[in-house]
């Protein structure tokens, strides 16, 4: 199924109705922030010193974009965006989702521990298509960085996304693409 969705929606359509189903496609629009390894490391220091008032943006029903994106030529609102490995991530995102995070944005395999956290806390984890960040960056019509200048490529930044294609990987009932596709395989293969 495909469903054209916002940022704004997702918490009713995840959460509450829990629509969404591992192969499925959303289109996406609306506010997503971006975070790699060094800015959850930070969110997490801040974390434990300042509970959830330490994330440098509204946690509840937020979706964090796994993405370094490069900086914007001229005439563009960003550089190429593309997904980073997810899994670089996991330490941290079970934290994060078990504070109120809706939805993640990546490339890539979950631990087994961030797609309990995804089940528990009724959350979602989408993939985007890695290789492709210029492509990306079209669906991209706004970028300030909020948080941790310093970090370059790495620093949180406010994205607004119109129309961003992802496919839902590991919904909140518990299905994985990842997972369902190696049982498929091996089935296959016997």
């Amino acid at each position: 199924m495909t469903y054209h969705l916002t940022t704004e929606e997702l918490p009713k359509i995840v959460r509450e109705q829990q629509l969404l189903r591992a192969g499925d496609r959303v289109i996406l629009s609306g506010t997503v922030y971006t975070a790699r390894d060094a800015a959850h490391k930070r969110i997490q220091t801040e974390m434990q010193e300042k509970g959830v008032n330490g994330v440098p943006f509204p946690l509840q029903d937020a979706v964090v974009y796994f993405a370094g994106p490069t900086a914007a030529p001229p005439g563009r609102a960003i550089g190429a965006c593309g997904p980073t490995t997810s899994s670089r991530m996991d330490p941290y995102s079970p934290l994060l989702l078990d504070a109120g995070l809706l939805a993640m944005i990546g490339k890539g395999e979950r631990s087994q521990a961030v797609c309990d956290a995804i089940v528990r806390n009724r959350g979602v984890y989408f993939c985007a298509v890695g290789g492709a960040g210029a492509l990306a960056a079209a669906h991209i019509t706004q970028c300030e960085v909020i948080a941790y200048p310093e970090l370059g490529c790495e620093s949180v930044k406010k994205l607004t996304l119109d129309a961003f294609p992802l496919l839902v990987t590991i919904d909140s009932h518990g299905g994985n693409l990842f997972a369902e596709g190696r049982a498929q395989y091996a089935g296959a293969n016997r």
